[in-house]
């Protein structure tokens, strides 16, 4: 459903931007970490330059979309909410995607452009290495409870107290987590020609999850230009280090922008 003719809200079941701009040149897409929804973004919309308009990606299983089933496939998942971005790259648009949203973001690019034959101005990449990478984490669905809580914290970083003081808070987390990590962990990378749009990957410089030299692989999937910028921070360096990873982001497409105008 297209509802980008009220500019007073947009809003579907898959996407939504609160503070829609009809001047802005450029839609960025956010795509969320596993274990989480898309409202961690909500507060780039008062960073991000005014040319650019700040757009959330949905999943099933959280928050507005808590009561529908989990997606335990990435394939699948792919394909549906492809279809449904269809109607809003109408216009210039940029993806962005931390740890599985990057993955989610990459094959979302990729379908895009087999079905419909549009592609981002820019993909931006976070916190993961490239999908024709080898993980080499060991593989975490499989673990009980108890190790599968222990892990997940060491690799992906330790909850925020107030959760961890509400066991159902807990439970509800962990219960999507496991869900989005049987997810990633059953993707089967497929082979296809690299992008040719530009590449801009970000990583923490204290990340136990993804090293530089990983990151560093995305350029093998566009013959444009890559880009690797290491921040101060964790696995969650996008929130510790939002501000400049948010500046680069504004740097980068305005860049672009400017390119496409002359």
């Amino acid at each position: 459903m297209n509802l980008s003719n009220d500019r007073s809200i947009v809003s579907d079941l898959w996407v939504s931007c609160y503070k829609p701009n009809p001047q802005a040149k450029l839609r960025l897409f956010c795509f969320p970490y596993a274990g989480a929804g898309s409202s961690m973004f909500n507060s780039w919309s008062t960073l991000l330059m005014p040319e650019i308009e700040l757009f959330l990606i949905h999943l099933p299983g959280r928050d507005r979309r808590i009561r529908e089933p989990l997606c335990l496939q990435l394939s699948p998942l792919v394909v549906t909410l492809t279809e449904a971005l269809s109607p809003w790259l109408e216009k210039p648009f940029a993806f962005f995607g931390h740890s599985m949203g990057a993955l989610i973001a990459f094959e979302v690019a990729r379908q895009a452009r087999r079905q419909f034959y549009v592609q981002p101005s820019q993909l931006f990449v976070s916190g993961r290495q490239p999908p024709h990478i080898p993980d080499p984490n060991p593989e975490l669905r499989h673990l009980s409870e108890a190790e599968f809580f222990k892990t997940t914290q060491y690799h992906y970083g330790v909850l925020p107290e107030i959760i961890l003081q509400d066991q159902e808070l807990v439970q509800l987390f962990m219960t999507i987590m496991r869900a989005d990590i049987t997810m990633i962990e059953t993707y089967e990378y497929r082979h296809e020609a690299p992008l040719d749009y530009p590449i801009c990957a970000f990583g923490g410089l204290q990340d136990p999850s993804t090293s530089e030299k990983s990151l560093a692989a995305w350029r093998d999937q566009t013959t444009a230009a890559f880009k690797l910028q290491m921040l101060p921070g964790q696995h969650f360096f996008i929130q510790s280090s939002r501000s400049a990873l948010v500046r680069t982001l504004n740097d980068e497409l305005l860049q672009l922008l400017k390119v496409t105008e002359e």
